[in-house]
């Protein structure tokens, strides 16, 4: 059953920060290439993320060069204030441990395998335009999706809002090859609540969620077959292999 088309592709190259939308990209066993391959740990190796360090979402991580299973190009990070540094620079990271008052250490994946623990949940996050216009409506505000973190927003075809968590324990085909089993909805917590653009926060949001929707917005996606996939490409619910 033809359900909607792929409207937007977003990597996230180092975990929590800023993410990167892309018109193509490969999906790997662990989902999109390069999706939190880098990431920064403290002290205790422990992962700094927006939880702790709610002002890490003002950074943008991006690959500018052509993806390869060679090895990631390296991650270009643009801070808040503009200024664009190479991954393996000094200075964004010093601005950030002063910011955070933390001790961070830098760690990377080969392409080919990044690990589970660095992604969390599941494979890959996906919401739909249906949804998060109704959120927006009932919240009274337009919602920026960059909140939710999605590696993929659909847009529907029957624009029916919150239809994707009857896709729970089905598979969705997108384009061509790419089948992933949708393993269950996303239970939200305080990173919604961080405005993607300046850090601030609003609580309320998260509120909003867990009073109409049980606190759930977006759904999982696990990996089953693996491919390109690109802007445009149909979305099909079809039968659990």
């Amino acid at each position: 059953m033809h359900v909607g088309t792929i409207s937007e592709i977003t990597r996230h190259p180092v975990k929590s920060m800023r993410g990167q939308k892309v018109n193509e990209t490969k999906v790997m066993n662990y989902g999109l290439y390069g999706d939190r391959s880098h990431a920064l740990l403290d002290e205790n190796e422990s992962f700094l993320t927006i939880t702790q360090f709610p002002d890490m979402v003002t950074y943008r991580a991006s690959f500018e060069e052509p993806d390869s299973l060679e090895s990631f190009p390296e991650p270009k990070v643009t801070t808040m204030s503009g200024h664009t540094y190479k991954w393996s620079d000094e200075e964004w990271l010093e601005e950030i441990e002063r910011r955070s008052s933390k001790k961070l250490t830098r760690i990377s994946y080969h392409p080919e395998h990044v690990p589970f623990g660095a992604i969390e949940e599941a494979n890959l996050l996906l919401v739909t335009d249906a949804s998060l216009q109704a959120l927006s409506e009932s919240y009274g505000s337009s919602v920026d999706d960059r909140r939710f973190r999605p590696n993929l927003q659909v847009s529907l075809t029957n624009q029916e809002a919150f239809v994707e968590q009857d896709w729970v324990g089905k598979t969705l085909q997108i384009g061509d090859n790419v089948k992933v089993d949708v393993t269950g909805p996303c239970e939200r917590c305080m990173i919604i609540t961080v405005d993607p653009e300046s850090g601030s926060r609003q609580p309320d949001l998260l509120k909003k969620v867990v009073k109409d929707h049980r606190n759930q917005f977006g759904i999982y996606l696990r990996v089953i077959e693996t491919g390109l996939i690109k802007v445009g490409d149909e979305v099909h619910v079809i039968d659990r292999r």
